[in-house]
């Protein structure tokens, strides 16, 4: 009977474990009694609905959720109950207590009153980077104590074959960990003994690694302290580079999956990724000639996406989406690198899962806290204005919004900048009278976390409450898994409260509330690559992007402030497929491989 209905038997399994508690009974017993319901069902008052194809107006394609609290993030902030999903798209959401109308031999999720929000969108992240990293990765961003390491790592070693290199590279700070330092050699080897093991911070280290690790490491002519530690910069970028030695284009693509199921795991789906740090070298006409030493965010210009093309030509690309903005520190007075660039890619080339959608952090050489910008700086950015290329500017503090500005305002005159969706991203210290002047032309900013790991109260970060309360167009972006967490619930965290990751206040008048923090991640973050008619929100013809939370984060009575920094996804579904699935809804279901 199952098998003609045409549901695989494990979802099957799920969506009667969910309609009758959980305990697997009798197939047909069950069946049946989800038809009996199901056909009592008819007219939903308060759906908004698209499509029919079979009895109650859906088909077996169709997933439905019910019994939540659903946050559309739509023009009127909608708090749904029920959604129907159908071929990757919301074909209906429902703000009833009813469950939807549809086919009785489409799946249906209990949601069991959890709250559920879009898919979320990092506007500024560097997950290829981080699906590049050598090694075995642990995320060490939700670890707050020594203690809380050893046992990431420990947890991790159960999945790493034997002789694996399990590393921790960037994304997290000693400033979060209550010891407020690196763990010693005989710490991670009470953690793993079996494997060798480097923890790091940032860029260019410093760095600890275990036993079997510092044998690994001085075999290859990495200088390593008695007690593990080795030192920041050259030290570590030798002990980056040893290790990606080692590795294949297999090693980078288990890597990619990995980070798209770690972000999807905390209901992160969308990725726009702003490349690596790269110090190019050029040699005349034929541009880049090959790499410097840029540390652990390092990526190469052309073969550094190799791992993701892999993953996305194989169709194994399905945790997440990526809009792919091509950094370019051009330093050549004719824009070498730049012009090959563009003229050799098409803009907005791509699909809903990977598509190429701008230039940034950087179009040329310009250094952080370093105005004025570099003279190729105006030619460059008016190149990519008559090319029609989307833009984002890395910016290290006022001075750099203040020199800036008149040079964006030069080339709106010529060429109007508010359809490219231009932004200048992290803004640091901005002042009212300039963010007035951006918004008048157009261009949007993209706050950051990139203090939250280890800013202080001077220098703060982007004054968000003043942000949003302008008008201008802004969105929120990690700079996750180097410079700061990719984890979106410690930024949630830092929105709300003002506080970094020590817990110090360094933003004290600028907090938001959990529902403009949570509207950051939704259709605000959409508009910069043109997709708030697809993503950010869960309205009918949408794609079908959405996770449910291990904790109702808009309920700061359920959910205190440091509680937010534990939350997860229980349940992720991007593209309506599920991608990420913690078991506590279901049972017996794996995610998608």
């Amino acid at each position: 009977m199952i098998d003609d209905l045409g549901i695989d038997m494990a979802m099957n399994d799920w969506i009667i474990g969910a309609l009758l508690g959980h305990r697997f009974i009798n197939r047909c017993m069950a069946v049946a009694a989800a038809v009996v319901v199901l056909g009592m069902l008819a007219a939903l008052p308060g759906f908004a609905q698209r499509g029919s194809g079979g009895a109650g107006g859906g088909d077996c394609r169709d997933l439905v959720l019910h019994n939540g609290r659903i946050s559309t993030l739509d023009q009127r902030d909608t708090l749904a109950t029920s959604v129907v999903i159908r071929d990757g798209q919301f074909a209906a959401v429902g703000t009833g207590r009813e469950i939807p109308a549809h086919n009785n031999c489409a799946p249906l999720i209990d949601l069991r009153g959890h709250r559920v929000v879009p898919g979320l969108i990092d506007n500024h992240s560097h997950i290829v980077s981080l699906g590049l990293r050598p090694g075995y990765d642990a995320r060490l961003e939700t670890a707050f104590s020594i203690a809380e390491i050893q046992q990431a790592l420990r947890g991790r070693a159960r999945d790493v074959p034997a002789g694996g290199f399990i590393t921790a590279i960037g994304g997290w700070h000693t400033n979060q960990i209550a010891e407020r330092r690196l763990p010693t050699r005989a710490e991670l080897d009470t953690a793993v003994s079996s494997r060798p093991v480097m923890v790091a911070l940032a860029f260019a280290g410093p760095a600890s690694v275990n036993s079997p690790g510092r044998a690994w490491m001085e075999q290859k002519g990495v200088s390593v302290s008695a007690d593990g530690a080795i030192a920041a910069n050259g030290p570590t970028i030798a002990a980056f580079d040893a290790l990606r030695a080692e590795q294949t284009l297999d090693d980078q693509k288990r890597s990619t999956r990995e980070a798209f199921r770690y972000a999807a795991s905390l209901g992160l789906t969308t990725h726009h990724d702003k490349g690596g740090g790269w110090p190019p070298r050029v040699d005349g006409a034929q541009g880049i000639a090959q790499l410097g030493t840029g540390g652990s965010n390092e990526l190469h210009p052309f073969t550094g996406y190799d791992a993701l093309l892999a993953l996305y030509r194989e169709g194994a690309l399905t945790a997440g989406r990526v809009r792919i903005f091509f950094s370019s520190r051009d330093s050549t007075p004719d824009l070498v690198f730049l012009r090959q660039r563009i003229n050799n890619q098409f803009t907005d080339f791509g699909d809903d899962v990977l598509r190429v959608s701008g230039i940034g952090e950087w179009a040329t050489a310009w250094n952080f806290n370093a105005p004025p910008p570099p003279a190729n700086l105006e030619p460059a950015l008016r190149l990519l204005a008559e090319k029609g290329w989307t833009y984002t500017q890395h910016i290290g503090g006022v001075a750099d919004v203040a020199a800036i500005t008149p040079i964006l305002e030069r080339i709106n005159q010529d060429i109007p900048l508010a359809p490219l969706r231009w932004n200048i991203e992290h803004v640091p210290g901005i002042t009212l009278d300039l963010l007035h002047r951006l918004k008048a032309i157009g261009v949007g900013t993209g706050v950051g976390g990139n203090r939250y790991l280890s800013g202080t109260s001077d220098p703060r970060g982007a004054p968000f409450r003043m942000i949003v309360e302008s008008g201008i167009h802004t969105g929120y972006g990690n700079d996750g898994a180097n410079i700061s967490p990719l984890n979106p619930w410690l930024h949630f965290y830092y929105l709300i409260t003002g506080r970094n990751s020590a817990g110090e206040v360094i933003e004290p008048d600028q907090q938001l509330t959990r529902a403009q923090a949570l509207r950051m991640w939704g259709s605000q973050n959409a508009w910069f690559t043109r997709d708030e008619g697809r993503l950010g929100s869960i309205e009918v013809g949408k794609l079908a992007d959405l996770a449910v939370l291990s904790a109702d984060v808009l309920d700061a009575s359920a959910v205190p402030d440091e509680a937010i920094k534990r939350v997860t996804s229980i349940l992720t579904i991007v593209g309506g497929r599920i991608v990420h699935d913690s078991r506590v809804l279901s049972a017996g279901v794996s995610p998608p491989r």
